[in-house]
């Protein structure tokens, strides 16, 4: 799909089932759809930034039904550090979105005006994640696997990888008035998981607006660029609704789950190189192995974010996508075929991880 003339991300809003068919009620939708986009913010980051902002200031915020140490589901202050846990999550991951690319820690040219108002005196989703994090003075390390160390920086634990602490510049923020494109991207996931509880927010989710979001705040034509965080917001929800399933654990072993279609791939291999898949067999490599990671973020790991976008866009304009994404993994195998037959286990591993 070509990038020029905004084609792209006009195409993907119409193949992720946002833009209606009938291009009549896109100036009526749009504005509905951001109208919308805007309650969310007040609903969910500016008017409990208010309430925070205020809670504890009064004698009256801190009773014996309500207080800080309170575990009932309903408590204000229960709430909010469960929003925080995963508030935490998602800036630990938006940090590091495509870390060979400038992009995401540039500012946005459209700040979000709603957001950066100097009138709403509020607690920023930036101010919330500085409290939790940066003023840390004991180590503590909480589910989101956040270890908050007493010098003030921060080790994240994350699975299968050992990464070393934040650089000091890795929380250097832009100034008042200014947003990064990664700060928008972490308001967009808090307001899906604020708005999808039952999944909320999972790591990797990240890797998938990534793109979309690079799509859209790139857009040569400034009328759609000036509103890529909401359409982003509602595409990336729609693509979720497809994907979802492959973030559910409970979900994991039923046909529509993860585990099926990581043996789906293995299926197809069978069928297209019974050498190739008898090879991997005799190693015991499993498809849970490598292709976890391909089929639940949809291959954006695995490849530069142009190649990501190239791929999308077949990926998207295939009614079935998801087989389409089978075919795809298979074909990576096929590519690398002469390396892993003539592979043993631990070299193949290296070459499929």
């Amino acid at each position: 799909i070509p990038f020029e003339g905004g084609i792209r991300s006009l195409c993907w809003k119409i193949l992720l089932n946002y833009l209606p068919l009938d291009q009549t009620l896109w100036d009526s939708f749009l504005k509905k759809q951001r109208e919308l986009y805007d309650q969310f913010l007040k609903e969910m980051i500016i008017q409990p930034g208010i309430a925070k902002a205020n809670l504890g200031l009064s004698r009256e915020d801190v009773t014996m039904e309500d207080h800080p140490l309170n575990p009932n589901p309903e408590s204000r202050w229960n709430n909010y550090f469960k929003d925080n846990e995963v508030l935490l999550q998602i800036d630990k991951d938006v940090r590091r979105l495509y870390p060979d690319m400038a992009f995401f820690q540039r500012p946005t040219e459209f700040p979000c005006q709603l957001i950066l108002d100097p009138q709403n005196e509020y607690e920023t989703l930036r101010r919330r994640v500085e409290q939790t994090t940066l003023k840390a003075q004991t180590v503590d390390r909480n589910r989101s696997g956040v270890t908050n160390c007493p010098d003030g920086q921060t080790q994240v634990s994350s699975p299968g990888k050992a990464l070393n602490l934040y650089p000091s510049n890795e929380y250097e923020v832009l100034p008042n008035g200014c947003e990064a494109h990664w700060e928008v991207v972490e308001r967009i996931l808090f307001i899906y998981a604020k708005l999808n509880p039952g999944i909320a927010y999972v790591q990797g989710m990240n890797e998938i607006v990534g793109p979309i979001y690079y799509t859209f705040a790139t857009d040569p034509n400034k009328q759609w660029k000036e509103h890529a965080e909401a359409d982003t917001f509602f595409c990336f929800t729609n693509l979720m609704s497809e994907n979802r399933d492959n973030f559910i654990k409970s979900l994991d072993d039923s046909q529509c789950g993860i585990t099926y279609k990581m043996e789906s791939v293995f299926s197809m291999l069978k069928e297209k190189d019974v050498e190739l898949y008898m090879k991997l067999q005799e190693q015991n490599i499993k498809p849970q192995y490598f292709t976890f990671r391909w089929l639940t973020l949809l291959l954006s790991q695995e490849f530069l974010l142009p190649d990501v976008i190239r791929i999308w866009d077949s990926l998207f304009s295939d009614q079935d996508r998801f087989d389409f994404l089978i075919l795809v993994c298979c074909a990576m195998l096929t590519l690398i075929r002469d390396q892993l037959l003539a592979g043993d286990f631990t070299m193949n591993m290296r070459l499929l991880q």
